[in-house]
Parts: C-alpha cells; sequence; structure tokens
C-alpha cells in the first residue's frame, strides 16, 4: 500500500496541514481514494483535534483517523475504508509505516531549530535526518527575501542532495461557513466586523483581516486550541450586536469548532487559508506521480468504484 508523509524537523507549526490537504486534493483529483493518518495531538478522549475538524470541511470525501497505533489506522484504511493510498500527517519521525515518498517542511523563519534538538534548540532530530527526505519544502517562503531562500535551499540540499525543493506560501483564498460553503474576499472589504480567534499567533490573523480592507469594530483574543463554551457564544453575540456587526469572522480552526452558520442572526465566516507554490509545483507533481500510479493500480476485491465496499 503506498504511504506518503509529511512531515517536519521542528516542534511548532510549519505549515503541514495546508500542505496535507493539497496532496490530498491532488490524490482526489486524479481518483486516488485517500485516507490521511495523524497521531491526534491534543484531541480529547474520544474526539478529535482542531486539525482533523479542518480537513474534515475541507476534504468532507477524504477519511482522517487519529490514532498514536498508526499502523492500526492504517489496517481500518485499508481494510474497512478501501484506501488506495495513506497520507501520513506529522510522519517524519513516525518508523513504524515504511513510506514511498517523505516531504518535509521547514518554516522559513527558523528553518533549522537553532541547529540544536530539544531543550536546547527546537529541533525534534539532528538535521542530517533530512538526508532521508525526497522532497524539501520551504514554507512562509514569503517572509523572506530571495538570498535567505537560496541560502536555505543551498544548506538543505547539501543534506538531501536527491530531494526536489518546493517554496510555498500560505494566503487567503476565501470565506467559509460551517456548512462548507464560500464566498469571495471582496464580500469582508468595508464592512464592519467583529473578529476573533484561538489561535497562538491572532495578531497575525488580525493582520489579515487588515489586509483584506475589513474595519474591525471589535476583537476577542482566546487563548490556543480553545474550546467554545455557551457563556462565550453569548459574549461573542452580544459583542456584535452593539457593534451593529454585518459579519463575525474568525479563522477555520475557530469555525469547526462552533459549527454554526450565524450567532444571533449574524453571519459567521472564516477566512480560509490555501497553500500556493511560487515554485517547485511541477517537481511536486513529478514526485507524487508514481505514487499516484501505484495507487490507481491497487485494487480490492468486491469493490464498486460508484458504491464503496460491497454491501457497504
Amino acid at each position: 500500500m503506498p504511504v506518503v508523509s509529511v512531515g517536519n524537523l521542528t516542534v511548532g507549526g510549519t505549515g503541514k496541514t495546508p500542505m496535507v490537504e493539497w496532496i490530498a486534493r491532488h490524490a482526489r483529483n486524479e481518483d486516488v481514494r485517500v485516507a490521511i493518518l495523524s497521531r491526534g495531538y491534543r484531541a480529547e478522549e474520544g474526539g478529535v483535534n482542531d486539525e482533523a475538524l479542518e480537513l474534515e470541511l475541507a476534504l468532507p470525501d477524504v477519511p482522517h483517523l487519529q490514532n498514536p497505533d498508526r499502523a492500526g489506522s492504517a489496517e481500518v484504511a485499508v481494510d474497512e475504508l478501501a484506501s488506495q493510498l495513506l497520507l501520513l500527517d506529522d510522519g517524519f519521525q513516525h518508523r513504524q509505516l515504511a513510506r514511498e515518498l517523505d516531504i518535509v517542511l521547514l518554516d522559513a523563519t527558523e528553518p533549522f531549530g537553532f541547529d540544536h534538538v530539544l531543550p536546547r534548540g527546537t529541533l525534534r532530530e539532528p538535521v542530517r535526518g533530512l538526508r532521508r527526505a525526497q522532497v524539501i519544502v520551504l514554507s512562509r517562503a514569503d517572509m523572506i527575501d530571495t538570498e535567505q531562500r537560496s541560502a536555505i535551499r543551498e544548506r538543505a540540499l547539501s543534506l538531501s542532495r536527491q530531494a526536489a525543493w518546493c517554496e510555498v506560501v500560505h494566503r487567503p483564498a476565501r470565506l467559509v461557513d460551517s456548512a462548507g460553503g464560500s464566498q469571495s474576499l471582496d464580500s469582508i472589504r468595508g464592512q464592519s466586523i467583529a473578529g476573533f480567534c484561538g489561535i497562538g499567533n491572532p495578531a497575525g490573523f488580525r493582520h489579515t483581516l487588515e489586509t483584506l480592507g475589513a474595519t474591525i469594530a471589535a476583537w476577542r483574543e482566546f487563548p490556543d486550541h480553545h474550546a467554545y463554551s455557551r457563556e462565550d457564544v453569548e459574549d461573542l453575540t452580544r459583542l456584535a450586536k452593539q457593534i451593529g456587526a454585518t459579519m463575525l469572522v474568525c479563522t477555520r480552526k475557530d469555525l469547526v469548532k462552533l459549527r454554526v452558520p450565524a450567532l444571533g442572526g449574524i453571519p459567521l465566516r472564516a477566512v480560509g487559508i490555501e497553500l500556493s507554490f511560487l515554485s517547485g509545483e511541477e517537481a511536486m507533481k513529478a514526485a507524487l506521480a508514481p505514487v499516484i500510479e501505484r495507487a490507481n493500480a491497487v485494487r480490492f476485491e468486491g469493490f464498486d468504484e460508484n458504491d464503496g465496499p460491497s454491501g457497504s
């Protein structure tokens, strides 16, 4: 069974979830049944974490299995879901499952984790681990200049000479609602909104709203991974009505936890972020091509391509 891993060298976010979403969408466009396997970091017992909820909203036809035992999840994906391709989210340090392709993301703002493993630096493993990668992706590449990007590329490819190189950015793409519907970003321009979020970098999200031309008449920040209570919802509703907001706007990470189209009759929307390649998109597709070909060759006895496994 073909396996693709998306991971990184350092702790913290490097933009893996948008990369996983891009690969899963690419596989579905090639008629491959893909399943995402993740550990389920910070998921409550019996539930799923924020990233899984985001991916469920973005990719309703792609199952996401969360379990620290990813070999067990792989068996479920194959035996019960007839998946043709397994996509490991945050899988670079996971060694239990063999894989055809290791994709490693480096954050442009600190790609090599201060050159030390935890706790002195932020590396999960020594930088030389990059030699296992077949594709290296520089994320948030627009946050540094061309000369800095070239220096990172030179060092990374000296460690993994066979790797393809890509540079990506994360950009606002659309406004989305809890049902997966979307509308143009232009619809927020000039609008008086109530903005809020529960993420690690709230200032960054506020800046995004400002660049989109929204008038932020009210603003609330919650802790990262915040679980919204009834009192929170009532407070946000009251706030939006007090300022006469035409819309409440949050991140997709917040929206998937609220799961309502409106608060107090005022539309609730999230800014959908998508991955965009500055360079290397064709190299990424070329690296995925043999994996996609192998996945398309996987057939399951008794499986109806239109209706799913026979008898289901």
